[in-house]
């Protein structure tokens, strides 16, 4: 069938094309996010739970995000600070991540991290190149990933109900609004600008 772009049909077909490639789908879309950072989060959540469903969406989506953000933190810390090292200089970007790395408590950092706009290719090049526990960082990010997706995924099922209901989009709309708002006056806040 011929569906035009502007038809529910045409999107509910797409959504089941991609359901067809299996649960590695979502993740990879999902970490692909952690290493290009303007790939809209919102968006990839949004898409993996009207492929997959809210539950599968949502675990889909936290896998990708955490193995994504993994993989650039553990990059910064072995690739990128072993190159600083060697050249034995540090710019002026690096020294300043890290200062601001000995500042932030873990509540803090959970709070900033639980933010669906909070820069995440900053938090992880700044903790990536800072002395700071791996495990604790890691930790807290997980944790509080799963709680951001989580709110996401009450986004995305809003936004895929919102073609039933009028009322479920702007619900939609006024979640991510808000969930816009605090990340940046949480931003501004720790000077993640």
């Amino acid at each position: 069938m011929n569906y035009s772009i502007f038809s529910l049909d045409f999107w509910m077909q797409q959504f089941q094309n991609y359901a067809g490639l299996g649960m590695i789908a979502p993740v990879l879309l999902a970490a692909l996010e952690a290493l290009i950072p303007p790939l809209p989060l919102v968006a990839i959540v949004t898409l993996n739970i009207a492929a997959y469903g809210t539950v599968k969406g949502i675990l889909a989506s936290w896998a990708g995000t955490c193995i994504g953000c993994t993989v650039v933190f553990f990059f910064m810390r072995l690739v990128f600070c072993r190159l600083i090292r060697r050249a034995e200089t540090r710019s002026e970007k690096v020294r300043k991540a890290e200062h601001w790395v000995e500042t932030v408590r873990v509540p803090a950092l959970f709070t900033i991290l639980i933010m669906p706009f909070t820069p995440s290719a900053f938090m992880n090049f700044a903790f990536g190149v800072a002395d700071y526990s791996a495990k604790r960082y890691l930790l807290t990010l997980y944790v509080a990933k799963l709680i951001m997706i989580s709110l996401l995924g009450l986004f995305g099922e809003s936004f895929v109900r919102a073609f039933e209901n009028p009322v479920m989009f702007i619900l939609s709309i006024v979640i991510i609004v808000i969930l816009y708002i605090l990340s940046r006056k949480i931003s501004e806040k720790h000077q993640l600008e």
